[in-house]
C-alpha cells in the first residue's frame, strides 16, 4: 500500500472530530472518501498532509511514518493536497502559479511540466497570461490540480473538487481526473457528489461523525441503498 492510515484521532481544540479513522490506498488506485458536511473528510486529508496532525494513530506513506512530520516535509516526500478553496494566487498569472510549484521529479522521465499539464488541461494554455483572480471557478479548479501536479507527487489528495461547479464543468473535470487515473496517478478524493466520485473510484470509504461506516468497492457502494440512504442522503 502506498498510504496506510491506522486508527487516527483528531481534535479541533476540545472537540474530538475523528474517532479512529483507518484507510489504505494501493498505488494507482483512486479511492473516494465520502460523507456529509462535517463528517470528517477534510480533517482526514489535513491529517495526512500534516496540517491538522492527529493526536494519536499512525500514517505511513510508501512505508515511511509521516505522522508528526511538517507539511513541507510530507510534500517533498510526494504528497500533494488540492484544498477545497483551491488557494490560487490571485495576483499571479496561470503560468506563474504553475512555476512557483514546480519541483523536479526524482525520476526524470515522465515528470510533470507546464507543457504536460497544458496537454491535460487544454483550456489552461489559452489562459496562460491571465491572473488567477480573474478565472472562473472551474478554471481555478483546473489550475489548482495542475499546480499540484507540478510538484510531481506520488499521491494526490483532492478535497471536494466538484464543489460549486456547473454540471458541464464537473463532467469535464471528471474526464481529466480519469486521464490522471489512466496514467497511474494515485488519488484520494473527498466528495459529496456521489455520481462524480463513484464513476472515478475503485474503492470507497463512507464516514459519519468521524468514524468509518462503510468500506468497499465503488460498485458495492452503488448497489448498497441502505448505506447511501443512512450516511450520504441529504
Amino acid at each position: 500500500m502506498i498510504l496506510e492510515v491506522d486508527d487516527i484521532h483528531s481534535y479541533y481544540g476540545l472537540s474530538h472530530v475523528l474517532f479512529g479513522i483507518s484507510l489504505s490506498i494501493a498505488e494507482g488506485e483512486v479511492v473516494a472518501l465520502l460523507g456529509r458536511n462535517g463528517a470528517g473528510k477534510t480533517t482526514t486529508l489535513r491529517g495526512i498532509m500534516g496540517l491538522t496532525p492527529p493526536s494519536q494513530g499512525s500514517i505511513t506513506f510508501q512505508g515511511d511514518e509521516i505522522q508528526g512530520k511538517p507539511p513541507h516535509a510530507i510534500a517533498r516526500m510526494g504528497v500533494a493536497l488540492v484544498p477545497e478553496d483551491r488557494r490560487i494566487f490571485p495576483d499571479l498569472t496561470v503560468r506563474e502559479n504553475l512555476a512557483v510549484a514546480e519541483r523536479k521529479p526524482r525520476v526524470m522521465a515522465g515528470g510533470w511540466s507546464v507543457a504536460r499539464v497544458y496537454d491535460l488541461f487544454s483550456g489552461l494554455e489559452k489562459l496562460d497570461g491571465r491572473k488567477g483572480g480573474h478565472l472562473s471557478g472551474g478554471e481555478q479548479q483546473m489550475l489548482a490540480i495542475a499546480r499540484a501536479l507540478m510538484g510531481n507527487p506520488r499521491l494526490l489528495l483532492l478535497d471536494e473538487p466538484a464543489e460549486g461547479l456547473a454540471p458541464l464543468v464537473v463532467r469535464r473535470l471528471a474526464e481529466q481526473v480519469r486521464m490522471l487515473k489512466e496514467e497511474g496517478m494515485t488519488i484520494l478524493v473527498t466528495e459529496q457528489n456521489l455520481k462524480f466520485a463513484l464513476e472515478l473510484s475503485d474503492r470507497a470509504y463512507v464516514i459519519e461523525k468521524g468514524q468509518v461506516r462503510f468500506e468497499g468497492t465503488a460498485e458495492e457502494l452503488a448497489k448498497n441503498e441502505e448505506v447511501r440512504g443512512a450516511y450520504l442522503a441529504l
